[in-house]
């Protein structure tokens, strides 16, 4: 599934958060006319990456069972619901799970994160 196939999928430049309130990895839902939008960011030196906070297998959020979804290192994201493991920079699955989790596009500017242009 797309992020775009969402019923509350937000609209190119709605604004999500600035990148000094971005360390690690951050879920929060957003809220828009069609209803709230689960969002997970994960943030890896001056790069931040954006997903649904929802897991392909079961399409629980990440965090479902706990907030500690970012391995120490920083590199992997964990569905706390069952065990399954990502690319933290993809997204791509590395164990548990058979597709990526649904990649969100972001622009930054002046330093503020904007929900980005589809570019499929």
């Amino acid at each position: 599934m797309a992020w775009t196939d969402y019923s509350t999928a937000p609209a190119p430049g709605t604004p999500i958060a600035t990148l000094s309130e971005v360390s690690g990895a951050m879920t929060l839902m957003l809220d828009g006319p069609q209803g709230e939008f689960p969002l997970l960011l994960v943030r890896a030196g001056e790069a931040v990456h954006a997903y649904v906070n929802a897991c392909p297998h079961q399409y629980l959020p990440l965090d479902y069972r706990g907030p500690q979804i970012l391995s120490a290192d920083g590199a992997k994201l964990m569905c706390t619901g069952h065990g399954a493991m990502f690319e933290a920079a993809t997204g791509e699955p590395l164990s548990g799970a058979d597709c990526a989790l649904d990649r969100v596009p972001l622009v930054v500017e002046g330093g503020l994160i904007l929900i980005g242009q589809d570019a499929g």
